[in-house]
């Protein structure tokens, strides 16, 4: 008998549409389908299900669900509504996806080194003002968060010439990657900072981790790339960092209400970028191998994928 999979999502029809077909290409002994498509009979069959942002009360009636395999790197919702119920939580774990990240990052800090932002302002003025240029190797770029994501755009950067550093929960022991922890490491490798990349997890410990009075560790003159969680930093608390000129530039590519509303005052500041969540979005071949894969390994052996902690939130 085929297990069930459901593939359980608040997203686009076509989309949801488009995961069920290929992973039903790809498990072939298993049975793929939407959660609207499955019988009231069925809910007690399902181990495992697939999951994009799901209806907590759908998933709910899946009452021997043993764990879920998530399609996005993030988690920290489905983190909020499994505590407590014994679900683990597999999240995607796909070297493209840091591939991307990676160049994200080198594309918006070279954005940022290159001043860019500041020729399309000039531009504007029609004023023709050659800026002074500065080697990637006097910068330093840092880094909130080095966790797979982390590691693959500071390596990046490393080739690139940059000098890097990075805050953790824990020391990190990666190549010429200067690691910090803790109040006093944060504050100190602010200080320090050219342009400061956010890539952690959100949690209940990294909420407005960036907040007026963290922001103001920063070297003058420092940059921003936010390519985490919109709530990493206190939006107000930014802006009234790049008002002063404490910060000269953002880039936004996470808020935390998408899209952004229309009245949020980030659309008219000239010292903003901002950018539709588009940093590193899955990508479906590579994230459908895994997916599967890590399906059917459960099936041929019970074996549940690394999960997330629950009590650290990733």
């Amino acid at each position: 008998m085929k297990s069930i999979v459901p593939f359980v999502a608040k997203l686009e029809k076509s989309e949801i549409d488009k995961w069920v077909k290929v992973l039903k290409k790809k498990l072939k002994g298993a049975r793929v389908v939407k959660f609207s498509d499955l019988k009231k009979s069925e809910y007690s069959k399902v181990e495992v299900a697939v999951v994009a942002n799901p209806n907590p009360s759908e998933v709910e009636k899946l009452v021997n669900l043993k764990w879920v395999q998530s399609i996005w790197v993030g988690v920290e919702k489905l983190v909020q509504n499994f505590k407590g119920s014994g679900v683990k939580i597999v999240r995607l774990v796909d070297p493209e996806m840091n591939r991307t990240m990676a160049e994200a990052v080198l594309s918006w800090v070279l954005y940022l080194h290159r001043d860019m932002y500041s020729y399309r302002v000039q531009q504007d003025k029609k004023a023709w003002i050659e800026l002074d240029y500065i080697k990637p190797s006097k910068k330093v770029v840092s880094f909130i968060g080095l966790g797979e994501l982390g590691k693959a755009a500071a390596k990046k950067l490393i080739e690139n010439g940059f000098k890097v550093c990075g805050w953790s929960g824990s020391k990190k022991n990666i190549k010429k990657v200067k690691s910090f922890t803790g109040h006093f490491g944060l504050k100190k490798m602010l200080g320090q900072t050219d342009i400061l990349v956010c890539l952690i997890p959100l949690t209940d410990k990294t909420k407005y981790l960036l907040n007026y009075k963290t922001l103001s560790f920063l070297k003058k003159g420092a940059c921003i790339v936010n390519f985490a969680r919109g709530a990493i930093i206190n939006e107000k608390d930014l802006v009234k960092h790049l008002n002063s000129g404490k910060i000269k530039h953002a880039v936004l590519d996470v808020f935390e209400q998408e899209p952004l509303p229309k009245t949020s005052i980030l659309w008219k500041n000239k010292r903003v970028t901002i950018l539709p969540h588009i940093s590193a979005n899955t990508d479906f071949d590579s994230a459908s191998d895994i997916v599967a894969k890590n399906l059917r390994l459960f099936k041929l052996k019970k074996k549940i994928p690394k999960s997330v902690d629950l009590q650290r939130g990733y």
